[in-house]
């Protein structure tokens, strides 16, 4: 079981993820949604496509874009499609 854990509180885990480039990636139905919130930040991959982001309130604290994820990823990527992935501010532990 992987978990991503902020402030002390475990935010998505899983037994079923993809790591891509030494990022864990979390499916969509692992994380819960009750500390997430719909980001406005967009960013691109080369390879990967379109990221959309969330941030991320646990604890009294709110990490902003700390999570990403790609809605519609490359056929390349199309493994991680809605899968989501952390910086470094969440702790990633299995």
């Amino acid at each position: 079981m992987v978990k991503a854990i902020l402030n002390g509180i475990v935010i998505a885990e899983s037994e079923d993820y993809e790591v891509v480039e030494g990022t864990v990636y979390f499916p969509p139905q692992s994380i819960k949604r009750e500390y997430f919130s719909d980001s406005r930040l967009q960013t691109r991959c080369p390879w990967k496509g379109q990221a959309n982001y969330y941030s991320v309130r646990a604890a009294g604290e709110e990490a902003l874009d700390v999570a990403w994820y790609y809605r519609l990823p490359s056929d390349a990527a199309s493994n991680i499609k809605d899968h989501v992935a952390f910086y470094p501010q969440v702790t990633i532990e299995d």
